[in-house]
């Protein structure tokens, strides 16, 4: 599961990072957009070798409290949707 996740990760540019968002509702500034992907692409390892520890409220600060409910949301689901596939 992480060589295809890696696989994903490595060819994803900030365009299609930001189609993401916008497919799941969640419109970035500038500002989240940079950061957001700039985390997932050096943090994505790290965060998914310890889903259950990732503490997600500690970006809290770094959007706006609409976008920081959605990408909760957004996360709790593909969570629950695919922890199984990383263990």
């Amino acid at each position: 599961m992480f060589n295809i996740v890696k696989n994903h990760i490595d060819k994803m540019s900030i365009s299609d990072f930001n189609k993401l968002a916008l497919k799941n509702d969640i419109v970035f500034s500038y500002e989240e957009l940079s950061f957001s992907y700039e985390f997932v692409k050096n943090n994505w390892f790290n965060v998914l070798e310890n889903i259950n520890d990732f503490d997600l409220s500690m970006y809290k600060d770094k959007f706006s409290n609409e976008n920081y409910n959605k990408i909760c949301k957004l996360f709790k689901s593909l969570y629950d949707k695919y922890h199984i596939f990383l263990k």
